[in-house]
Order: C-alpha cells, then structure tokens, then sequence
C-alpha cells in the first residue's frame, strides 16, 4: 500500500466541526484537505492512518487520505490566532469531498429505504468498526457522531474519522445499540455464512496491519518531549486477531 504525500500550501481555517476540529488546509494538488496536526495528538494521527489503510484492505469506501507537509512558514499567529495548534511538519490529511453534508437520521432512512444504502454496505461499516474497536460512529433519533458523509447527487457514502479506534474503553454493547449500523451489524452474528464471508475479509485485512505500521512517519511514534506515543502496534494486532476467537461473535 502507498500512501500519498502531499505539501500543504495554505491554511485557510479551522473547522468548527469534530472533537479534534481539523484544520483545511490547500494542498499542492490543488485539493483541500482536513488536517490533524499536533493538537490531534500522536495517537490519534497514528489510529486514523492505520485504519485508513485496513479499510482500503477490507474494501470500505473511505474518503481518500494523505499524509501532508505543513511548512514552518505557514504556523504564524499572524495568519491565524491558534495555528500553533496544527504545528509543522508531518501530518494527517483527509480530503475534502464537493456536494456532501454529514448523514442524518432522515437521510439514513430514505436511502436505506431505497437501497441507495445497500444492507452490504452497512454490515461491512459497522464489522469494521467493532473489528477495530471504534465506537465513535453513532447515529439514532435521538441524535449522534455517524462520522459518515452523504453525497444526495451521487447517492454515495464516504467513511471518515478513525481518530478514537482501538480503544481500550469500547463497549460492545453500546455499539450494538447506538452505532449507526446497528441493525444491520447485529444480523451477522446468527448468521454462518456472513461469519464465514467476515472471517476472509478481516484474516485479508490484518495481512496489511504491518504495513500501515511501516507507512507511519517515524517521529509519529514519539510525542514532543521524546516520550514514545500510546500506541503499541504489538497490543493493536493482537486486538485485530481477535476475530479468530469465538468471544468476537458473541452479542453482548
């Protein structure tokens, strides 16, 4: 897997929107981008490129990605009141996608109704969230984080937001009932066959696991004062190969 790199060129504002509030930011390729940068923090930057790279493996649609290049010249106060919060250097860059708008609770129900959100597709996002323990795409009437973008003209979804994967804190039960997919999600568990289809696509994707890990920039693995990241890659892929114990299929 490659992952690109792309040089940032602009800083055009902060978002007001998610825990991390990304900056967009213009690339040299002309797209713009929502940048995770040092007040995202290691851990997150390393769990939201890993996970990018698992989902291209297990076949979700993810928005695309890069790792970016924030020059020193942009971070001054002058431009920007907290740009010191996005620092320089290597970054973690989400590409901003035209005609789309966070999915709500109206959306989901007409495009489900007329499988324009097919039941695959939503079986497949909520098994990848739990495979990854990522409990940060809820969605219900009573309102959410589904961390999933909804393109009204082309019908099409796009996944976004693995900044709080592997977590150690995730609650199987909370996801089966408040993940966006839930519904969808709580069907495979009685059903062999979709076990069995599961079992291929998560033992295909753990092959990419130690890859992703050699796609992270070094100096991500280290937070500012020399002290190494919370992330032990040993742990998290013990946690991916998960799926070959029978606890993994239990409801909770």
């Amino acid at each position: 897997m490659i992952v690109r790199r792309i040089d940032i060129e602009e800083i055009v504002r902060r978002s007001d929107q998610g825990k991390t509030r990304p900056f967009i930011c213009r690339g040299g390729d002309d797209h713009q981008y929502f940048v995770k940068g040092r007040d995202a923090g290691r851990r997150s930057q390393i769990a939201e490129l890993i996970s990018g790279q698992l989902a291209w493996a297990f076949g979700l649609e993810i928005a695309s990605f890069a790792i970016v290049d924030v020059p020193e010249e942009l971070i001054q106060p002058l431009f920007m009141a907290d740009v010191k919060d996005l620092g320089s250097g290597l970054a973690f860059g989400s590409q901003a996608l035209p005609h789309v708008q966070e999915l709500n609770v109206a959306q989901l129900q007409s495009a489900m109704q007329a499988d324009e959100i097919s039941e695959r597709t939503a079986r497949d996002i909520f098994m990848f969230d739990w495979w990854i323990k990522n409990g940060d795409r809820t969605l219900t009437s009573l309102g959410g984080n589904p961390n999933l973008l909804w393109d009204c003209e082309a019908k099409q979804l796009a996944v976004i937001d693995h900044n709080c994967a592997f977590d150690t804190e995730f609650s199987g039960k909370s996801a089966l009932e408040l993940h966006v997919f839930a519904e969808a999600g709580r069907a495979v568990f009685s059903d062999v066959a979709e076990r069995a289809l599961y079992l291929e696509r998560f033992s295909a994707a753990l092959a990419a696991f130690d890859i992703a890990c050699d796609n992270v920039p070094p100096e991500w693995w280290w937070v500012d004062d020399g002290v190494p990241a919370n992330f032990d890659r040993a742990e998290v892929k013990a946690v991916l190969s998960r799926f070959n114990n029978d606890f993994f299929w239990e409801e909770l």
